[in-house]
């Protein structure tokens, strides 16, 4: 005999049901019997202290998981702050289900307080989005929800819960558990592939994308291992193959090596496996030319929707990654050691590109930034995670950190502001309750942190032990190169006046110093993870420099006198 239960109890028992321990949220009076119901259920709710960072804590946790991020935000002001993780988890393909609270269905289009009609406001950035206005379609709806956000192109998802829906009740069976659906290669495709693989002079394998996992990331491996081919990553996705092995050379996207983007645009053959080929892989759509690309393209993406988009390859595959990459691993090699030197070289020229810049070799710089991260790279173990935001500060991590393999590296291809430290905390929060809590550092700028900072408070309630790195050079650095290349010497809005980071960390409850010099980093990095070792809480460590130091390649000054030669 099916029991009656109000529409928030069924909403939970319905997460259960798809294997949800963890999520995040604010909470508002708007789905106040789904915190009832949380109450006794075997769900850990996460409480933030901003709806932008409990989105960018569900993505991260998705990123992490494999499985979707669950957030929980109130109506209106809660859903706008929200729509920051859902653009996110759109760029970045990864399954989240935001769930808002809507006004009743006795008030909806008067413009009650804080109504929004939300297929309007996240259609554009959502997979689905949809109301629940009936409590007995609560399993249906939500079943369907983790369908869509999981199967081809994984997405964000948004369900709106209207009051009364969540009070009334319903004599409804649960639903069965969700199951991904994926494609997966034909013999006919594999085969083909492996032809124009072994008529290839200057090949180049190119990862990237959701999806994959650590079978399929393995997988991916042997088949470069057994064909001896060259891999690079795409923009925020370097933590698919391990930066340390032979075959890596580098990853594409901003700031990429100009020897790599010349092997990109050089290549007879470009596999690119996950990776949508968007503005920041393909540096403005310059290295590969659309519609028709020089180079012969594989392209092999999960959403049969991204194939020939833009770019109309050669060969198109809708797979899954994990899908792809089984069928790789046990396609017979092609010739291996044919491409040996070009690998080789290919690697060396990465290894170059990861030395010490210029900038910092005149010795004039009281803060080396390349030591900092040399530094900090050897204090942490090879699994440590790395989480960013949005800024120049974040080059210091793409280019010069080497990802130790799948999930160590959480960044927001949307390049997002913000996102980092609610990551960070996310990270910290998920391998903790999966058994093996795991190193995570946060590298952030002096305007990113700002952005959501305030969840220092959360990491400190939760014992988040989270390493924060605040790169603080006193201006929304991005911004201020670009002012300089394109209005030199006309500095507007990009200044910053920061409180002092060491200390706003003590006052959540964390530790917090600033370090100045280069010798004063190693000793303070010591102390912040002997105190996270100590009382598994936060520690910050704050980068004080110069803005001078904009890029590993230039200084500001050498940007703007630049800029100026070029108009005289």
């Amino acid at each position: 005999m099916l029991k009656s239960r109000t529409g928030g109890q069924l909403l939970v028992d319905a997460l259960r049901t798809h294997g949800v321990d963890l999520v995040f949220g604010v909470p508002g009076e708007s789905y106040l019997p789904v915190l009832d119901a949380l109450h006794d259920a075997p769900i850990r709710y996460i409480t933030n202290r901003h709806e932008g960072g409990a989105a960018f804590m569900a993505e991260a946790h998705a990123k992490l998981t494999g499985r979707p991020g669950i957030c929980f935000v109130t109506r209106g002001p809660g859903a706008t702050n929200a729509a920051i993780g859902v653009h996110t988890a759109q760029q970045d393909s990864t399954p989240l289900i935001l769930f808002v609270g809507q006004v009743g269905n006795d008030f909806v289009e008067r413009e009650a307080f804080q109504e929004i009609d939300y297929r309007r406001m996240f259609g554009s950035m959502a997979k689905w989005v949809a109301q629940i206005d009936r409590a007995d379609r609560v399993p249906e709806y939500v079943a369907h929800a983790f369908q869509c956000a999981t199967s081809g192109r994984p997405g964000p998802v948004v369900l709106a819960l209207p009051e009364d829906m969540l009070s009334a009740t319903a004599e409804v069976p649960d639903a069965r558990p969700y199951q991904p659906v994926q494609a997966s290669p034909s013999a006919h495709q594999v085969e083909q592939m492996r032809a124009m693989l072994a008529e290839a002079a200057r090949p180049l394998v190119l990862l990237g994308g959701a999806g994959w996992n650590r079978q399929a990331c393995d997988d991916l491996r042997r088949f470069a291992e057994a064909s001896g081919l060259p891999v690079a990553c795409a923009f925020r996705f370097q933590d698919l193959f391990d930066n340390r092995h032979p075959h890596y050379v580098g990853d594409v996207g901003i700031g990429i090596s100009p020897k790599l983007a010349a092997r990109v645009r050089e290549a007879d053959l470009l596999i690119a496996i996950g990776p949508r080929l968007g503005e920041m892989t393909t540096s403005g759509y310059t290295l590969l030319q659309a519609p028709c690309p020089r180079q012969k393209l594989v392209h092999v993406h999960a959403g049969a929707e991204e194939l020939g988009r833009v770019y109309q390859a050669d060969m198109m595959i809708n797979s899954g990654m994990a899908e792809m990459a089984a069928a790789l691993a046990a396609m017979p090699p092609v010739e291996p050691g044919r491409w040996r030197s070009a690998l080789e070289q290919a690697r060396a020229e990465y290894e170059a590109w990861q030395q010490e810049p210029p900038v910092f070799r005149q010795g004039a710089a009281k803060l080396n930034l390349w030591q900092v991260v040399q530094a900090l790279q050897a204090a942490l173990p090879g699994d440590a995670i790395v989480t960013n935001g949005a800024g120049n500060f974040a080059t210091w991590a793409h280019r010069f950190w080497r990802y130790g393999g799948f999930r160590t590296q959480l960044a927001p291809t949307s390049g997002a502001m913000g996102y980092g430290v609610p990551a960070a905390v996310a990270a910290s929060i998920v391998t903790a309750q999966q058994g093996r809590r795991r190193a995570v550092v946060n590298f952030a700028g002096d305007g990113d942190f700002l952005m959501t900072g305030q969840e220092l408070a959360t990491a400190v309630q939760y014992g988040a032990a989270v390493l924060f790195i605040v790169f603080n050079n006193g201006a929304y650095g991005t911004i201020r190169m670009h002012q300089e290349r394109e209005f030199p010497a006309r500095v507007s809005g990009t200044e910053l006046r920061n409180p002092d980071f060491a200390a706003l960390a003590r006052s959540y409850g964390a530790s917090g110093e600033a370090v100045d010099t280069t010798a004063d980093f190693p000793p303070a990095i010591a102390r912040a993870l002997a105190h996270i070792e100590a009382t598994g809480l936060p520690a910050l460590v704050e980068l004080r420099y110069d803005t001078e130091l904009i890029t590993p390649n230039a200084s500001l000054s050498a940007i703007r006198a630049a800029a100026v030669a070029a108009r005289s």
